[in-house]
């Protein structure tokens, strides 16, 4: 049969908005297919929401935390209502960007609402419709994972997708997952007033540096939230409208919600993958360094392959496809400086290896280069000095960074730059930075790695022999 289009995109968030909207933009013909809300989750159930909610949280914390700077600390009055409203707002003002009418109207995508079926490698059906193409991109995600404990099936409970349409404040918040989203909605939650208990079946930020965390762990603590790591969930129930958690140590935990955040996983079996031959699990769809599929004429990006589940993974896979479909350029996925920010307070952002990873692979060859901002004289100005700056090195080699502190994730940038040899620590010790700010821990670690060479046995050598000899 006679193509279609040239290239059909299947999802439209983060991935599969590049994707489409770069390949319209080379002049290609591109149908973009969504059952869903546009924007996918990102937009709608994950960055955006949640960042909305951090902020109001945040502010709600600071007027509890002012006696530091001679205000008065006062309990905040919280409409949680109006907390949703904003949430939504936000939502709404960032949609415009990623909506239906923009993708037709500015890039000339066909976009087509329902959900698609798989007939072969290039053929998709959709309400009644065939289309065929040469390239087919899956942008299709994941969704939470939902693990199989008693009693859970029977309970009302929330995830990402459900807890931002809250209008009312949960009295006591239970949370299973201390990852990424259960410990940023725990804090949230906790500020905006509501009792948080977590259970974590290992260590909360189990995946971080454990020195970076044990800091974020213990504000956690200190604003009053039960921790219950190396825990299981065993059983739940609801009696009278209270969710009963029971665990395999300490008292069960009687809550008015319940958020799952225990990572996410894949479901693809009404999609007819197996019509085009592709190979997926519930890890996701198995892919190469190009993001093809076991079937090459089909991509998968983004959350729904094998692989980091970041807004800005998907974003750059997006980009590799369109270089790939729109201009042959056999493009390939390079992780080496991937960055990943948790969005507590105190921040924690890494970029490339952990301490941990480079250790595993490079042994006592491993050096660590330290800036804490208790030296920073713009955190010590705003008496928040709390957390460091950790770059990990093999000689002047950079291998990875990691931040605790405010707004840690700004200060991956030029470590990234490092790690991917687009820049080094020397130019990094040598830029011209601003002062006061917290960026100069950066231009200090770049300096600290190099201080020893500069200030060598050669260099000082030649210093005195210049002030013995010339005038």
């Amino acid at each position: 049969m006679k193509r279609t289009h040239d290239v059909i995109v299947i999802g439209a968030g983060s991935a599969g908005l590049t994707a489409a909207g770069g390949c319209a933009q080379f002049g290609l013909k591109v149908a973009l297919i969504e059952k869903g809300p546009m924007g996918g989750d990102c937009l709608n159930t994950g960055c955006v929401p949640s960042k909305a909610l951090i902020t109001a949280a945040r502010r709600a914390q600071e007027m509890r935390e002012n006696a530091k700077y001679g205000i008065a600390d006062v309990e905040p009055n919280i409409d949680f209502r109006a907390v949703h409203d904003h949430v939504q707002s936000a939502i709404d003002a960032i949609a415009v960007d990623d909506s239906q009418e923009r993708f037709e109207e500015e890039f000339g995508v066909e976009v087509i609402r329902g959900t698609a079926k798989m007939i072969d490698g290039s053929t998709i059906e959709i309400n009644g419709q065939t289309l065929i193409a040469p390239r087919i991109v899956l942008a299709i995600g994941s969704k939470p994972f939902i693990p199989p404990v008693e009693g859970l099936a029977d309970v009302p409970y929330l995830t990402n997708e459900t807890i931002f349409g809250l209008t009312e404040r949960p009295r006591h918040l239970a949370i299973m997952g201390g990852g990424p989203i259960g410990c940023e909605m725990a804090q949230s939650f906790r500020r905006l007033g509501a009792k948080v208990s977590i259970i974590e079946r290992h260590k909360l930020m189990g995946k971080d540096d454990p020195e970076a965390a044990k800091i974020v762990v213990d504000r956690f603590r200190a604003e009053g939230m039960d921790i219950r790591e190396d825990t299981n969930v065993v059983r739940v129930s609801e009696i009278d409208g209270v969710i009963r958690v029971e665990t395999d140590s300490g008292e069960p935990i009687e809550a008015s919600h319940l958020l799952v955040a225990t990572g996410r996983t894949c479901d693809f079996g009404s999609f007819g993958l197996e019509n085009a031959g592709i190979k997926w699990s519930p890890r996701g769809i198995e892919v190469d360094a190009r993001r093809r599929t076991s079937n090459k004429k089909v991509f998968a990006i983004g959350d729904c392959r094998v692989g980091p589940r970041f807004t800005h993974a998907s974003g750059y896979e997006g980009s590799l496809v369109i270089l790939q479909i729109a201009l042959g350029l056999p493009s390939k996925a390079d992780y080496t400086a991937l960055p990943w920010v948790t969005y507590s307070d105190p921040e924690l952002g890494h970029v490339g290896m952990t301490e941990a990873q480079a250790r595993e692979k490079y042994g006592d060859k491993v050096e660590i280069t330290r800036q804490e901002f208790a030296e920073n004289d713009r955190a010590r100005a705003e008496n928040e000095s709390e957390g460091f700056l950790k770059i990990i090195r093999k000689g002047k080699k950079v291998l990875g960074a990691t931040v605790v502190g405010p707004h840690a994730g700004e200060f991956l940038l030029p470590w990234s730059l490092a790690i991917s040899g687009k820049a080094n620590a020397f130019a990094i010790g040598g830029a011209i930075v601003p002062y006061p700010t917290r960026s100069d821990i950066s231009k200090q670690a770049g300096f600290a790695i190099w201080e020893p060479t500069i200030f060598g046995g050669l260099p000082k050598r030649w210093a005195r022999f210049r002030a013995k000899y010339l005038l």
